[in-house]
């Protein structure tokens, strides 16, 4: 014998007295084709699904949001059984691991198989079998099959969601264009409220700013009454108060299943003003809520859902650029000092500890330039040379002979540095003393004769004679160039004019004393000014980087000369200490003491001056 179960309601009985399973068949699919929602959906196709399957005793079908869930029950089978837990862990086990699950229960089998799409999980769908009619394996391969159509219904869903997401974002788009093609603030924000309630068929629109906590009007459509209505103004204020307060959006009359709100100022500007709906959308800027828009509406239709989303998303995407232009629009000064208050509150603020950590370090050196001291010195190139230079020149026009010792050498006092060929003085030297002899046979002889005026004429000549000996001896004697005293040949270099003629008073040698130094600076003449007599400070040759050398300011030359594309002076000093390793000619950096200035005035003295400099340049 056949019995009914509860859920058999369009099932008919025949002439006989059977049940007629294909009315109620027919029933199912024609509630499954014209199913308007995803539960009707469902619960038709589960009953169809559990009617195809052969030892089905009931059946649970979940649904939620992709792979996050919460996965509720939308369906069971039959329809006033209630779950077992069995088949509810069945289920879980299904969707955790996302593969079907087979548990063997005193009941039957429990059988689960989730819904996978795309790789996401959007629910599962489990049933409990009695008996052998079907195994398993059949059972599984009859819910894939029919999880197909869950596919089909979530897929329509998600093209619908899509269909709508675009339709919401170019009317979204549509009122962005409208607010930028604005210049003003005021021209955008009317443009705003008129185009909302021209598209929304709502009467009025009103955008408000909030200033210093409470909502301000600055836009209502179809606004030309507005003396009239100043108690419109007010509550339609206090109903954006109230939406900014709680931070959400606020419809009076709430629909079924709307979050609760509070609506005071909602329902009294319905029921004072004669609107049958209003909604108040919050703007956000920046994470804070900046304004709100209120809409209301005559009908019984109101803001359905779609209507409410719109709205939303339109307070999300102008809201911002409203803020801007408003921004844009005020006075300088006013900027200025949100500017400077902004800085102020984030900095005195219990957040933003980098800015926080910064401008302690940036006061801290702003201290400590404005404290710390240095000593100021002005640092020049130097050259070492010696206290006494002695220039050695040859003696006479001649021919060199012989060098001994090259720049560099260290030579004692009557060493020989070179020799000049001396052969020309030696013959010269020979005919005179052949001439003397001459000379002094012939005083002999007029001597013998009496003679006494030829004798005093031969005397004469044999005197010049003697006189012309002596000085080509001296000469011959300066043939050989000696140091003059002991000290460093700075300069000179005969080793490749062996043989060269040399002239009178031509250099051959520079000899300095080997302790006695001075130091010669190249003071740029910028820093000039700074430089004065007695002034002290120290010096490190290339060649000793480790060897400091005190030295004072004797003199400061009144000539300057170009080097490098630079203009300096010459500045005399002497060196108070002496060194062994020292030499002539060294080359290094000076750096003179002057006084004790700020740190900060040191480093930013050429900026300094070089501005100086360009604004008398351009002054005018």
């Amino acid at each position: 014998m056949t019995t009914e179960s509860p859920n058999d309601t369009p099932a008919r009985r025949d002439g006989t007295g059977q049940v007629s399973y294909a009315i109620f068949d027919q029933a199912l699919w024609t509630r499954f084709s014209e199913a308007d929602s995803v539960e009707g959906f469902v619960e038709s196709w589960l009953a169809l699904l559990a009617r195809n399957l052969t030892g089905v005793t009931s059946a649970v079908a979940l649904i939620g949001d992709p792979d996050t869930g919460p996965f509720v029950p939308v369906a069971r089978w039959p329809e006033e059984a209630a779950i077992s837990p069995a088949l509810m862990a069945a289920t879980e086990r299904a969707l955790g691991k996302r593969q079907p699950i087979l548990t063997r229960t005193e009941e039957g089998h429990e059988i689960a198989l989730p819904f996978l799409m795309d790789g996401q999980l959007y629910g599962a769908v489990s049933v409990t079998m009695q008996g052998e009619a079907m195994t398993p394996g059949e059972v599984v391969r009859h819910l894939r099959w029919g999880a197909g159509w869950i596919e089909v219904l979530l897929r329509r869903d998600q093209g619908r969601s899509f269909e709508r997401l675009q339709a919401r974002t170019a009317k979204a788009l549509s009122m962005l264009a409208t607010v930028l093609e604005q210049k003003r603030f005021n021209a955008a924000a009317n443009a705003l409220v008129t185009e909302l309630a021209r598209s929304l068929k709502c009467d009025p629109v009103s955008l408000g700013l909030m200033k210093r906590g409470n909502a301000k009007v600055v836009a209502v459509s179809h606004a030309s009454g507005w003396g009239k209505r100043m108690s419109l103004m007010r509550d339609i204020r206090a109903a954006m108060n109230e939406a900014a307060d709680q931070e959400a959006v606020v419809l009076y009359p709430p629909p079924p299943g709307w979050d609760y709100r509070v609506t005071l100022a909602h329902e009294e500007l319905v029921r004072t003003h004669r609107a049958d709906s209003v909604l108040s959308v919050p703007i956000q800027y920046d994470g804070d809520i900046i304004g709100a828009l209120t809409l209301e509406k005559a009908g019984p239709e109101g803001f359905d859902e779609e209507t409410v989303e719109l709205v939303d998303v339109i307070a999300t995407v102008v809201g911002p650029v409203i803020e801007e232009k408003r921004r844009n629009d005020r006075i300088l000064i006013v900027k200025v000092f949100e500017v400077i208050g902004n800085q102020v509150q984030r900095l005195l603020g219990p957040s933003h500890f980098g800015r926080k950590l910064a401008t302690l370090i940036f006061a801290g050196l702003v201290w400590y330039f404005a404290t710390a001291t240095t000593t100021f010195t002005v640092t020049a190139p130097a050259q070492l040379q010696g206290t006494v230079q002695r220039t050695v020149v040859a003696p006479f026009n001649g021919y060199i002979a012989d060098e001994q010792v090259q720049a560099g050498a260290v030579v004692t006092e009557g060493q020989v540095l070179a020799r000049l060929d001396d052969q020309d003085l030696a013959l010269e030297q020979l005919r005179l003393v052949t001439s003397r002899g001459q000379r002094q046979a012939e005083y002999a002889q007029a001597l013998a004769g009496r003679q006494r005026a030829e004798a005093n004429i031969i005397e004469s000549q044999i005197r010049q004679i003697d006189s012309q000996i002596a000085l080509v001896e001296e000469q011959i004697a300066r043939t050989e160039i000696r140091a003059p005293f002991d000290g460093v040949v700075v300069s000179g270099d005969l080793s490749q004019k062996i043989g060269a003629t040399v002239e009178r008073g031509e250099e051959l040698f520079k000899i300095a004393p080997p302790d006695g130094w001075r130091v010669v600076l190249e003071v740029d003449e910028r820093d000039l000014a700074e430089i004065a007599p007695g002034q002290t400070g120290q010096l490190r040759v290339s060649s000793l980087p480790d060897l400091p050398l005190l030295y004072k300011i004797e003199r400061i030359t009144p000539v300057s000369d170009q080097r490098e594309g630079r203009n300096f002076f010459r500045v005399d000093a002497s060196l108070e200490e002496n060194d062994p390793r020292l030499r002539p000619s060294m080359e290094g950096i000076a750096r003179t003491e002057i006084d004790e200035r700020l740190l900060f005035a040191v480093w930013t003295r050429p900026l300094v001056n070089w501005a100086k400099l360009t604004f008398w340049r351009w002054m005018p």
